[in-house]
């Protein structure tokens, strides 16, 4: 079932802003060590919250705007706060190789991506 367009419209700005990277560069982030390192883990499975997440995000970058589900506008809202919460918290330090930033790139957002 389609999501109402009002719904959509609320979300779709900010999580264009938020997923600063491509299905294909997500989809390629997330078969490094690096993505599988990092991260909550949240049950049995031993992949982390924000990597499963980054699979569903691929998902959602496929999907055209009037065939999106409300799952997906609440993952997108989700996804939008993740984004938020975490850039909020840069390092000091390196951020390239950072913990955080490969984090934040398993949710789909390179923070040194220009866009």
């Amino acid at each position: 079932m389609a999501a109402k367009a009002n719904d959509v419209d609320a979300i779709w700005d900010d999580w264009k802003s938020a997923v600063t990277m491509t299905a294909s560069e997500i989809s390629s982030w997330l078969d490094t060590d690096q993505s599988k390192e990092v991260g909550q883990k949240d049950d049995g499975s031993g992949e982390s919250i924000g990597h499963r997440s980054g699979r569903r995000i691929v998902t959602i970058l496929g999907t055209k705007k009037g065939d999106l589900t409300v799952s997906d506008i609440e993952h997108m809202h989700k996804v939008v706060g993740y984004v938020k919460r975490h850039t909020a918290q840069k390092p000091d330090s390196d951020v390239e190789h950072s913990r955080w930033r490969y984090s934040l790139m398993n949710w789909g957002n390179d923070p040194l991506k220009k866009v």
